[in-house]
């Protein structure tokens, strides 16, 4: 944290204990060079109370065979072959309490098998992926001769789950030996073969960095010291020397074992904690940047909740193009201003400007929507008309009829309800998701956030002739269509399929275009499970948008079961 001179917590420092840690040991050598028989041997060790043998790979099985070596004295730790039972079968060893008072050592034979079975599961999956990119693009799969690249990705879940075991390992009290391949490859020199040769290690390419001491099998009995990191032995840094006398004994009486703290003293790096930093960072700004604006009074300036609340009253009542003037808000204040405005209404309670101006586009699209239903259906227009707009209409009717033919129980006050809101009132319009009122409901019932939506009731048909003749309403009423037909197949609404491009307030109409055309082949993909191949490749060739794509989906979901 930059500017941040004061500690964030009580430390203290301590001095070194001068202890070496228990040692890891790594043993290489090329097929028959003596790596298991010398690990057998070295079970026999008096440093030590128990042996836990772990093979892995079915190629050499000695394990059972190599308990004839003079004195070796191990137990072999069983497992099924896989990841998290090789991970398992290691943790059950570390948890071993010492065997007459002296730590256990512990025999992963080999981890060179380990590495390639890690390798060959990124393998498979990689293989996996490509089959299921090729099936959702409708392209040919890779076959069996096609080689199918592990990306960069994959090989980093192959090395997370490597460190995996060695953090285990070295949470372990005892010596640890691991037994790698070793082969004789050709070097290179600026990624160029030359004729030397060179011997590598046949593993994750970072394990020599990770344990303390290296041993080189050239042949049986031929030994040599390649790395090692101790006090207790006399060795040059960087220099291989010849290991006459090699045994697992005496190595681990050079390293200073006998006198090897209780524990590996280490601290492991923790990069999750970044993560529970960011969503720490995260959760301490969401309050700033809620009551930001209402510490500082900055609730944008020139705007305020009543402000908002008449700026939409008055689109509302607009009888040439309201979602037009709702949308002109938006672009002039912004939708972070907007977000920033709180305003109160009577139907969705405190909620700020911007969403009041959605939830106000909604209800109109969902009303225009409705209308073109039922002028398709043959229905007059007075018939397609809201509810919460014909019964305020109706009302009106009864108050100016006599009073003889008015109902008793009406209050005589009543009709000042009738008029239009007042500017200051909170203008949303009703749920679309509610129920809609019987149609007895008096005029008291109706909510003065309704009233914007009582438009005369000749002015419908000449709105819906204009709005029919406007190309960009109708592109983007058939993105709508389409929209909620995918959201049909997903099982979900309509709202909750478009809601990543509604996050920053209502999309255009090109990131509509290519939200929904992106969409399209998860869709058609759900058509052909569901055995519709003819629906699928009719949706496939249909343009962006298909004004006629709700009228093809029809009969499918009419026939479909219920709740889909």
């Amino acid at each position: 944290m930059p500017g941040i001179t004061t500690p964030l917590r009580e430390r203290k420092s301590r001095r070194p204990t001068c202890l070496p840690n228990p040692p890891m040991m790594l043993l290489v050598g090329p097929e028959k060079s003596g790596k298991s028989f010398e690990a057998a041997a070295g079970s026999g060790s008096d440093l030590i109370g128990m042996t836990y043998w772990i093979e892995i790979g079915g190629s050499e099985g000695t394990a059972d065979y190599y308990g004839l070596v003079p004195g070796a004295r191990y137990e072999i730790v069983e497992h099924n072959g896989t990841y998290q039972d090789i991970l398992d079968a290691i943790r059950w060893a570390v948890a071993q309490p010492p065997v007459n008072g002296k730590p256990n050592m512990i025999v992963v034979d080999n981890v060179t098998v380990l590495w390639d079975m890690l390798s060959d599961e990124q393998a498979l999956y990689a293989r996996r992926r490509a089959e299921r990119n090729a099936q959702r693009d409708r392209r040919r799969g890779p076959s069996l001769d096609d080689p199918v690249v592990v990306d960069p990705d994959l090989w980093n879940r192959a090395k997370d789950r490597w460190g995996e075991i060695l953090w285990m390992l070295r949470r372990h009290s005892g010596p640890t030996l691991l037994l790698a391949r070793q082969e004789v490859v050709t070097a290179f020199e600026n990624d160029k073969p030359t004729r030397d040769k060179t011997r590598k290690i046949k593993a994750e390419r970072n394990l020599p960095s990770a344990v303390d001491a290296i041993v080189e099998l050239h042949a049986f009995g031929e030994a040599h010291l390649t790395g090692v990191r101790t006090l207790h032995w006399d060795v040059k840094p960087g220099q291989s020397m010849p290991f006459p006398d090699f045994s697992v004994d005496t190595l681990l009486r050079r390293l200073g074992f006998e006198e090897a703290a209780a524990a590996r003293q280490v601290t492991e790096t923790r990069p999750e904690a970044y993560l529970q930093e960011t969503d720490q960072r995260a959760q301490q700004q969401a309050p700033a940047r809620q009551q930001g604006p209402a510490r500082q009074g900055n609730a944008p300036q020139g705007l305020n909740g009543k402000q908002a609340v008449k700026l939409i009253h008055r689109a509302l009542t607009d009888e040439n193009n309201p979602l037009e003037c709702l949308r002109a808000i938006r672009e002039e204040w912004g939708v972070r201003t907007l977000r920033a405005t709180p305003t109160e209404t009577k139907m969705w309670g405190r909620l700020n400007a911007d969403d009041l101006i959605t939830k106000s586009l909604n209800f109109i699209e969902e009303q225009a929507k409705k209308r073109e239903e039922e002028a398709a259906g043959g229905e007059t227009p007075e018939a397609s008309t809201p509810p919460a707009t014909v019964e305020p209409e109706q009302a009106r009717e009864h108050h100016d009829a006599p009073p003889a033919e008015s109902s008793p129980a009406q209050p005589e006050h009543a009709e000042p309800e009738q008029a239009p809101p007042a500017e200051d009132t909170p203008p949303p319009p009703p749920d679309p998701q509610a129920e809609e009122p019987p149609p007895a409901e008096s005029p008291e019932d109706t909510s003065a956030a309704e009233e914007p939506q009582d438009l005369p009731p000749q002015q419908p048909a000449p709105r819906k002739r204009r709005k029919e003749q406007d190309p960009l309403e109708i592109a983007r009423q058939g993105l709508l269509d389409e929209a909620e037909i995918q959201a049909r197949l997903k099982f979900t609404t309509r709202r909750d399929h478009l809601q990543p491009i509604y996050e920053d307030g209502e999309p255009g109409l090109s990131k509509l275009r290519d939200y929904v055309k992106a969409q399209r082949a998860e869709a058609i993909a759900l058509l052909e499970e569901n055995d519709q191949p003819a629906l699928a490749d009719t949706y496939r060739r249909a343009p962006v948008p298909d004004l006629d794509l709700k009228k093809k989906f029809a009969p499918y979901f009419d026939s479909a079961p219920a709740g889909q």
